[in-house]
């Protein structure tokens, strides 16, 4: 018999440092669900990067998206980034997080039982009309980890090759 709610694991961190890549193989290992980053999703049907504007619709998507497989998933849920992933981008790209999507980020991050963070330390691919660049990459990597310990939110960061990454996660579960 499931659980009434499956945990829900955080799978965090900086663009092309291989979050979809694990979120899929820990649901496919578990036999569960997991929930795709929707900013890729935004920019591939508006065909442009987000806008200051936009930051909301798009972690409030994430999490509406998140509640409903977590109806439908079975011990746990792979979310590939949170509301608090898409507030460090808002600060990085638009030099601030307007309230409704600090307040989301806040309400929502202690719901995760787990949180990952994955290591940049794979190759760096470019993500189609995604704005980042390797560079951007590591000050938001270092942007989530300042983030992560000044809310005292504890984290596993895993590092690797996939299956590397997987093990480390297995272990945790």
């Amino acid at each position: 018999m499931r659980p009434a709610t499956p945990l829900r694991i955080a799978i965090l961190g900086a663009a092309s440092s291989g979050k979809s890549t694990l979120a899929a193989a820990l649901a496919e290992h578990y036999q569960t669900l997991w929930v795709p980053e929707y900013l890729r999703e935004f920019v591939d049907v508006q065909g442009r990067v987000p806008r200051s504007e936009d930051q909301f619709h798009i972690a409030s998507t994430q999490r509406a998206r998140e509640e409903l497989a977590a109806a439908r998933a079975s011990k746990y849920l792979f979310c590939d980034t949170t509301p608090l992933m898409t507030a460090i981008y808002s600060r990085h790209y638009f030099g601030a997080v307007d309230a409704p999507l600090a307040a989301l980020a806040a309400s929502h991050q202690q719901d995760y039982d787990l949180t990952l963070v994955t290591a940049a330390d794979i190759p760096w691919v470019a993500d189609g009309l995604m704005r980042e660049c390797e560079t951007v990459s590591v000050t938001i990597n270092r942007m989530l980890l300042d983030e992560l310990a000044a809310r005292a939110i504890p984290y596993i960061l895993v590092s690797g090759e996939p299956g590397e990454r997987l093990s480390q996660v297995e272990r945790h579960l």
